[in-house]
């Protein structure tokens, strides 16, 4: 999986200029196949996601169906949310637009989205679509963007360095991996040697604790309204299980810092640090093309046995404009760029991004190479964060990162920290867009 700009990592965070400036009712498309004097569907996709060749197998796949024509325009991902949001409140609106998955509700929010409930089932055609991507995408319990594609994080270990202390496979359990860890550790005394090196402010790893201890980052309400959850019994067990994995392999100097300060694969790459959690092992052999053959990855094991921790997806989502004047025509893109044969064969086959559905995983899994087929494994599993356009405000006033920076140094304990995240999600979630 290569890695991706910045957004995949953290969604853009521009909302409306002004409530009133993305305002309008949202359309439920017709069937695909009504009348439209112009048979041109305008669509924006995104630079560097998917590939010119994957965008081209989309477009066949829909122009077979529908005999439309595609105009397909690539953004840039600088102040691409406020770019949105201009053009959602315009006449000529594109017509399908993809988003960021985590953005969804900044725009559905607003009336700016079709929603495209009632079409679910035949959208997924039999599929199980990941909940890291539908997730975000349902507001209210409604759908208004359908997944394109993910990307996540796994385990990527030096084969190398685990062997010389005596560990020769991947562990398959959360207990097997601490014990693993201890090996490496004693085996590496220096005091830059990280055996896992994970940043403090690395909050979609140190999620993955919480979800797996069946906690949540916030809870809504049967009245809509959203509150922190991380009071609750199992996020604490979850963030103390965290402090005690991230103080005990990961050096002191780690715990106040982020993963690119200092670079976690450049890190990983000069033999800093055994072990690291990560979206891609392109970002280790990009610094150092030597360890090709000595990488193995595997999905962070749950403290259940038999299972992995759920993990946090980046990517996108794919939406129609309530504004698009080609409803019908709008849809049948969505059904494209979900197809399976297309998810598998391009999305999958071509660009290497986990697909929309386990199914798919499933089905193009033995296709990657083994180092590619752990970060599938992982993506089974993945929690969504809250639905709500107040979620943007949370990533970027970064008061998520330090939560987690505070819990690592031990400048709050883990229940203050907690009561503190939580009145500011409160505050975060339930602001109006």
């Amino acid at each position: 999986m290569s890695q991706r700009r910045p957004a995949l990592l953290a969604a853009g965070v521009a909302l409306c200029a002004a409530a009133t400036a993305c305002s309008s009712t949202a359309a439920t498309p017709r069937a695909a196949g009504s009348a439209s004097q112009d048979r041109t569907l305008t669509v924006w996709m995104m630079d560097g996601d998917l590939s010119s060749q994957a965008v081209a197998a989309i477009n066949a796949r829909f122009e077979a169906a529908t005999g439309a024509k595609v105009r397909v325009q690539i953004q840039e991902w600088d102040n691409i949310n406020t770019k949105i949001s201009t053009a959602l409140a315009q006449e000529d609106t594109p017509d399908v637009l993809e988003i960021g998955n985590t953005d969804v509700p900044l725009f559905a929010a607003t009336g700016a989205l079709s929603d495209i409930t009632a079409h679910q089932a035949e959208l997924t055609a039999g599929q199980t679509w990941l909940p890291g991507l539908t997730g975000p995408a349902t507001v209210d319990g409604k759908l208004y963007a359908a997944p394109l594609f993910a990307g996540n994080r796994a385990v990527i270990y030096n084969k190398r360095i685990w062997a010389k202390a005596g560990v020769t496979a991947p562990p398959t359990s959360y207990a097997q991996l601490l014990t693993d860890l201890d090996k490496v550790k004693a085996a590496n005394p220096a005091p830059d040697f990280s055996a896992f090196n994970f940043p403090g402010q690395y909050w979609y790893g140190a999620l993955q604790f919480v979800w797996d201890a069946g906690g949540q980052l916030a809870t809504q309400d049967s009245s809509g309204k959203w509150h922190g959850a991380l009071e609750s019994p199992a996020a604490q067990q979850g963030l103390t299980a965290w402090k005690q994995f991230q103080n005990r392999y990961s050096g002191a100097a780690s715990r106040n810092v982020d993963t690119k300060s200092p670079d976690q694969a450049a890190m990983f790459a000069t033999g800093k640090t055994a072990t690291i959690l990560d979206s891609s092992v392109n970002t280790v052999l990009k610094d150092n093309p030597a360890l090709k053959d000595g990488i193995g990855t595997f999905p962070f094991p749950s403290s259940t046995p038999g299972r992995t921790q759920p993990v946090f997806l980046g990517g996108s989502d794919i939406a129609i404009a309530a504004r698009s004047r080609h409803q019908d025509l709008a849809l049948a893109y969505l059904k494209a760029a979900t197809d399976p044969g297309v998810q598998a064969s391009a999305v999958v086959g071509i660009d290497h991004w986990t697909p929309v559905s386990t199914q798919i995983i499933d089905r193009t899994r033995s296709s990657l190479p083994a180092t590619s087929q752990a970060f599938f494994d992982a993506a089974r599993s993945s929690v969504a964060t809250p639905a709500t356009p107040g979620w943007a405000t949370v990533e970027s006033d970064k008061s998520i990162n330090q939560f987690f920076a505070d819990i690592a140094t031990g400048r709050k304990t883990v229940a203050q920290a907690a009561k503190d995240l939580d009145a500011h999600l409160d505050q975060a979630l339930n602001a109006a867009p």
